[in-house]
């Protein structure tokens, strides 16, 4: 059946979502985080164990984006994953608060919650992408990529001002109430984002004997030279956006000697860049997209190596010391950490639709998986790497700046990767089912 492109005010509805997302998110990986280390004086490697556990759930990400596409619709994946999502926060609020008095049982308890957090992101995150993937008309996909990549930081950005207002002064019963409360809310305002949005079904479901096993599909997506490459592309390229997470406001603490607030106020400025490049992508691509192929790529590039220059700049901040603007090298980071992200989530939207048909979620899930992978390694490696160099190092300086160089040789490798997807190659043709596809072949 052939798709019915989204108007840009569904686009947006379909941001909400992404919205939800990181409002429950944010709610278990930071707020909970805190909770654990500062009020109930928990290891910090107990809360960075889980949110390491709940990336690597979603490696089943691309199992999700196949269950997706053999049927006829996605919206029912998307409310299913936020349910699950949901009730895992919910359940990792009780877990932390469960700590306190029976440790074994709350950490089991969190085990059994960041699963579910986990497998919900890989199940409503993929379906999403792949349904805006394939509703999305070509020359609106980078407008769509900024604008529901925006819409997860706003949603994280009001969850945290208004979750942190409530949690004061803190309880136990506060941060019940509020972490059911935002539960509650996301899962609403995803009902509201997806309703109506697949009134015509995308297509029809596969019948049994046209229903390759996942293995199968997983096979073929691999063996896609295009495919291959881009999760490739996707690992490294993550890998270097997400090493320097954990270690950029300790950085500014130990070599710059800025208190915690100050801290908080540069990652505030550096995501503020953040949202200056996305959303210059998404304009600059909603005017330009149509016209070709070549100009994601060309953004995409531009961001990797905008974002090498920038951590280069903060490994030289390191040997200079207080004395080096560091508020503007750190808003150029993340100016360029935005060029890249959009544009890259961009391509990906694009590519999701090479090859054969109905295996937009199998794709999506596959870089999803990458990317999650990078996330879980990036900030552990980063952070583990200052620690190592720390130690073996005379100055604390000299550590942050080998590590800050490490991330900017990932990101120009990156670029050289970009440059090699031949993104305007001709694509490949779309083909509906397998005796199309030997035929094809033939």
């Amino acid at each position: 059946m052939k798709n019915q492109h989204l108007s840009w005010f569904g686009i947006v509805r379909l941001g909400l979502v992404q919205s939800a997302l990181g409002a429950i998110v944010v709610l278990t990986t930071s707020t909970l985080n805190r909770v654990m280390v500062v009020e109930y004086a928990l290891p910090a490697m107990l809360p960075a164990a889980l949110v390491a556990w709940h990336y690597a759930i979603q490696l089943s990400r691309p199992r999700w984006g196949y269950g997706s596409d053999m049927g006829h619709r996605r919206t029912p994946w998307i409310i299913g994953g936020m349910g699950v999502l949901c009730l895992g926060g919910v359940l990792a609020t009780d877990a932390t608060l469960l700590t306190a008095t029976s440790p074994v049982l709350g950490i089991l308890l969190g085990v059994l919650a960041f699963t579910m957090i986990g497998a919900g992101v890989g199940a409503s995150g993929t379906s999403l992408l792949a349904l805006l993937a394939t509703r999305t008309a070509p020359q609106r996909r980078p407008a769509a990529a900024a604008t529901t990549w925006i819409m997860m930081i706003v949603g994280i950005v009001i969850t945290a001002g208004v979750a942190g207002s409530l949690l004061d002064p803190f309880s136990p019963q506060r941060l019940a109430f509020v972490a059911t409360g935002v539960a509650g809310v996301a899962f609403l305002v995803t009902l509201v984002a997806v309703w109506g949005v697949e009134r015509e079904p995308e297509r029809q479901p596969e019948t049994q004997e046209q229903k390759p096993p996942f293995a199968q599909v997983l096979r073929e997506i691999w063996a896609e030279p295009m495919s291959r490459r881009f999760t490739i592309f996707v690992f490294i390229s993550m890998l270097a956006y997400s090493a320097q997470d954990l270690i950029l406001e300790p950085f500014a603490g130990l070599v710059f000697g800025m208190t915690p607030g100050q801290s908080t106020q540069m990652a505030g400025i550096q995501h503020g860049g953040v949202l200056l490049g996305m959303i210059l992508v998404g304009v600059c691509g909603a005017r330009f997209g149509d016209k070709k192929r070549a100009w994601m790529r060309q953004w995409t590039i531009a961001g990797c190596i905008g974002s090498a220059l920038a951590l280069g700049a903060l490994s030289c901040a390191a040997l200079v010391g207080p004395a080096w603007p560091l508020q503007p090298t750190v808003f150029v980071l993340g100016f360029a950490n935005g060029v890249f992200a959009v544009s890259a989530i961009g391509s990906m939207m694009g590519l999701a639709g090479e090859g054969r048909s109905a295996r937009e979620g199998v794709r999506m899930g596959v870089w999803g998986a990458a990317q999650a992978i990078a996330f879980a390694c990036g900030g552990f490696a980063g952070a583990a790497g200052v620690d190592a160099l720390r130690a073996l190092l005379p100055d604390t300086s000299s550590a942050f700046g080998i590590v800050f160089s490490l991330e900017a040789a990932l990101f120009l490798f990156a670029a050289i990767l970009a440059g090699r997807l031949e993104l305007i190659a001709a694509p490949t043709p779309r083909v509906e089912n397998a005796n199309a596809l030997e035929g094809a072949r033939s």
